[in-house]
C-alpha cells in the first residue's frame, strides 16, 4: 500500500505547474530610451524627453553606436526634408533601426562632428507622444527650427520614433 503523503505529491506538482502557467512570463524592467540614461526617478516627462534629444547629439559626437541605437524605438525612421518642408515627396528616408544604424556609421560618424546637440527645444507632450522642434547645431551649421523629433513613451521610457531634419526652407 502507498502512503497517503506520496499520493499528494503529484497533486501538489500539478497545482504548481498550473499556477506558474497562469502567472505568465516575467516582464523585464523597461530599457532603452530615457530609461538607459540613468535619470533620477523624479524626472518629469519634459526632462526625460530633453535628456533623450541631448543624449542623441552627445552620443553622435562620441560615436557610441550601441548607446545611440538604444534611444530609438522599433519601427522608427529618420527623414531628410531637403529644405523643402512642404514637399514630402522629395524626402529621403532611413526606415527601421538597421537603416538608422547604417546612416550613423556610414554618413554621420565619418564627418566626426564636434558638436551635435540640438538647441532651443520646443517640447509638446500629448499623452504618450511628444513632438520636439529644435534648432540644428552641428559644427558651424545652425538652422533654427530645422529638426522635428517625435518621441513615444513605451513602458515608462521615452524613445525616439522619428527625426526629420533640414526642415528650414532655403531661399
Amino acid at each position: 500500500m502507498i502512503p497517503k503523503r506520496y499520493l499528494l505529491l503529484p497533486a501538489v506538482i500539478l497545482t504548481l505547474i498550473v499556477l506558474a502557467a497562469c502567472a505568465g512570463p516575467a516582464t523585464a524592467p523597461p530599457t532603452g530610451g530615457s530609461c538607459s540614461l540613468n535619470l533620477a526617478t523624479s524626472s518629469s516627462d519634459q526632462e526625460a524627453i530633453q535628456a533623450v534629444v541631448d543624449a542623441e547629439g552627445q552620443l553622435v559626437v562620441a560615436q557610441q553606436i550601441d548607446a545611440l541605437m538604444a534611444l530609438w524605438a522599433d519601427g522608427s525612421y529618420i527623414a531628410d526634408a531637403k529644405h523643402t518642408p512642404d514637399q514630402q515627396q522629395d524626402d529621403r528616408f532611413w526606415r527601421d533601426k538597421d537603416a538608422i544604424r547604417h546612416r550613423y556609421v556610414r554618413t554621420v560618424f565619418p564627418g566626426a562632428p564636434q558638436q551635435a546637440v540640438p538647441a532651443d527645444l520646443d517640447i509638446k507632450i500629448d499623452g504618450a507622444r511628444a513632438q520636439v522642434l529644435a534648432t540644428t547645431n552641428i559644427g558651424a551649421e545652425r538652422s533654427p527650427a530645422g529638426d522635428q523629433w517625435m518621441l513615444v513613451k513605451v513602458g515608462g521610457c521615452w524613445l525616439i520614433e522619428s527625426l526629420t531634419y533640414n526642415l528650414e526652407a532655403q531661399p
